[in-house]
C-alpha cells in the first residue's frame, strides 16, 4: 500500500471538505435562528399576574359554568319575561279596535294559520259557540286546534295585560255581520 493519493481521490476529498464544512455552516445557522427565535418570544406570564386575571374574569365567565351558570342563565331569562311582562303594551289601551290594529291584523286580516278572519261570520260561528271565556281563554293562554291551526299566548306579545286580551277578544267578536 502506497500513502500516495491519486488526483481523483484528491479532488474527492478537496469535495468532501467542502461539503462537510458547508452542512457545519448550515447546522451553525440553525442554531442562530433558533436562539433568535427564542428570543423574540415573550417570556411566561408571572403565575400571580394570570391569577388576577381569572379573578378579573370570573363573575363573567361564572355566570353560564356548570350547574350554577345553568341556573344563573335561568334566573336571567325568567327576570327578562318578568320584565317584558311589566311593560304594558300601547299605553295601556283597552280598545280592542287600537290592539287589533297594532298586533292582531296581521293574522286576522288574510287568515294566517286558520285564524279567523275579522267580520267572517263562517269564520267566527263554530268559535262563539265555545263561549266568549273560552276565546278569552284561548288568546290569553295560546291555542293549537284540532285542526292544527295555532293562536299564539296573546297574540305572540306578552306585555300585553289580560284585559287588554279580553278588550280585543270581544271587539273582534262584535265585528261578526
Amino acid at each position: 500500500m502506497s500513502d500516495h493519493l491519486t488526483p481523483s481521490d484528491r479532488t474527492f476529498m478537496r469535495h468532501f471538505a467542502i461539503m462537510i464544512a458547508a452542512l457545519a455552516a448550515v447546522a451553525v445557522g440553525f442554531v442562530v435562528i433558533g436562539l433568535l427565535v427564542h428570543a423574540s418570544m415573550p417570556k411566561e406570564a408571572d403565575t400571580a399576574q394570570i391569577r388576577e386575571a381569572g379573578e378579573r374574569i370570573m363573575p363573567v365567565g361564572g355566570d353560564y359554568a356548570g350547574a350554577t351558570g345553568r341556573e344563573a342563565m335561568l334566573e336571567q331569562q325568567a327576570a327578562a319575561a318578568k320584565a317584558a311582562a311589566s311593560q304594558v303594551a300601547y299605553g295601556g289601551t283597552t280598545d280592542g279596535k287600537t290592539i287589533y290594529g297594532n298586533l292582531c291584523h296581521s293574522c286576522h286580516d288574510a287568515g294566517v294559520t286558520g285564524a279567523p278572519k275579522l267580520g267572517n261570520k263562517a269564520d267566527w260561528a263554530p268559535r262563539i259557540a265555545e263561549g266568549i271565556d273560552t276565546l278569552v281563554k284561548h288568546a290569553i293562554g295560546g291555542y293549537t286546534g284540532p285542526d292544527g291551526n295555532h293562536m299564539p299566548a296573546k297574540g305572540g306579545n306578552p306585555a300585553l295585560t289580560d284585559a287588554q286580551v279580553e278588550a280585543t277578544v270581544k271587539w273582534m267578536v262584535s265585528q261578526v255581520h
